[in-house]
């Protein structure tokens, strides 16, 4: 049973600079034990934007861009009871936000230091970039990362080659036309439902394998010749194991292959029947 909610400040064992924690308040009187607890991860999932944001300890959230995917997602974050600091260039897109919002409007450029301290970006435990220039994104990622510690950072980038870059550098990004090519992909072609992932181009397609039971006891090797697949990865009682062509499938196994995109049926076709002998 959930009574509510505490504030508890503390600072950053990274920075010493101050943070704020919500912990929340169960039916038991075992202090000790909510003190040192950590909440579950928060997900947060509007349109083409999904963030996982922080931890329940977690309250303070820094949202640059306040157009269609910065309001909806400072909204989303609101209803979930954590305080939300939203930055724009222009006011009049705070009207976005609606009247019931709470949290804070401040106009700036959001990787100017000063306006991301008006925001609260020293107590933040998150900071998603989230406005319409790439740029201005990846740069005020970095200066909440870098400059000023802040550790759930994510930034929205439109350029696909720019977000692999960021990526290798630490930064989380959300490559918005990749991401959208691939949701497309999953519905419109036949075989989308099927596949787990699909890079970017539409080129390899990842899915999971319904294997014959006669395939138990037959190696990687025999299974990628029979389909003109590549084992990926199998997961096997619960852990993902990284197969070579020598490796033998086990009862339960559950295989995932990457294929060319086109193929994909005729692979799990081959798969579902049962091997020829040799």
């Amino acid at each position: 049973m959930r009574l509510g909610s505490r504030v508890w400040a503390s600072r950053s064992l990274r920075n010493g600079r101050p943070t704020t924690r919500r912990l929340a308040a169960v039916a038991s009187l075992d202090t000790d034990r909510e003190r040192k607890g950590s909440g579950p991860l928060v997900g947060v999932i509007v349109g083409r934007f999904s963030v996982s944001v922080v931890r329940e300890a977690f309250v303070h959230v820094v949202i640059m861009g306040c157009g269609r995917v910065g309001s909806s997602l400072a909204k989303a974050l609101e209803r979930l009871d954590h305080q939300v600091a939203v930055i724009d260039k222009d006011a009049q897109s705070f009207r976005r936000l609606g009247s019931d919002f709470h949290g804070q409007q401040v106009v700036g450029n959001g990787f100017d230091q000063r306006v991301l301290i008006e925001a609260g970006i020293e107590r933040a435990g998150a900071f998603a970039a989230v406005s319409s220039g790439d740029n201005s994104n990846i740069i005020s990622a970095r200066v909440a990362r870098e400059t000023f510690g802040v550790e759930a950072v994510v930034a929205r980038i439109y350029d696909e080659k720019r977000a692999a870059v960021y990526e290798r550098l630490g930064i989380p990004t959300v490559a918005t036309v990749p991401w959208s090519t691939d949701r497309f992909l999953r519905m419109l072609l036949p075989e989308g439902s099927a596949t787990a992932w699909r890079d970017p181009s539409g080129s390899v397609a990842v899915l999971p394998l319904e294997l014959h039971e006669d395939w138990v006891g037959r190696s990687v090797r025999d299974l990628q010749e029979a389909t003109g697949c590549r084992v990926a990865f199998i997961m096997r009682f619960g852990t993902g194991v990284l197969p070579d062509a020598k490796t033998v499938l086990q009862a339960d196994d559950q295989v995932y292959v990457a294929a060319l995109s086109g193929t994909v049926t005729d692979v799990a076709a081959a798969a579902a029947h049962a091997p020829e002998e040799s």
